[in-house]
């Protein structure tokens, strides 16, 4: 009896990750599975750069105006820097810096799918003193950002 069945595809490499990313889109995503909009409005912008050598660093902000009520740095821009490693469909954020102070010396870790030019990262992330929320962001390849 013969039986065939499709290889899985292989988790991408350092490689294939390292480079400059452009964000598409930033939602959060309800126990019910409904994708609402983010923290940082319905036109975010961004930054990802993974470096070859294990550095990375992330710049994002509002991408339209803030509504009224809701001033503040937070919620207009989040960043941070450190180094980067995959731990198979997983990447690995160890932060040495941080727009969000509470987030400095911890490690994030997120889901990962990479589809050709788009980059998916997944993840739960808990605000200070608020509860966890899910998160979703898409990034584009930006144009020259293989390293």
């Amino acid at each position: 009896m013969s039986h065939t069945s499709a290889s899985p595809v292989p988790p991408p490499s350092p490689e294939e990750l390292a480079g400059a990313w452009e964000l598409v889109s930033y939602v959060s995503v309800d126990e019910d599975g409904a994708a609402g909009e983010g923290p940082l409005g319905p036109r975010p912008r961004g930054l990802l750069i993974y470096a070859s050598d294990g550095h990375m660093s992330v710049s994002m902000m509002r991408g339209d105006e803030q509504p009224p009520g809701r001033a503040g740095p937070a919620q207009r821009f989040m960043g941070y820097a450190g180094t980067w490693r995959l731990a198979g469909r997983q990447v690995v954020h160890d932060v040495a810096v941080s727009s969000h102070g509470y987030m400095a010396g911890t490690r994030q870790t997120r889901e990962l799918v990479l589809d050709g030019g788009l980059l998916t990262l997944s993840g739960s992330a808990r605000a200070a003193g608020g509860p966890s929320q899910h998160r979703v962001l898409t990034w584009r390849r930006a144009a020259g950002g293989r390293p």
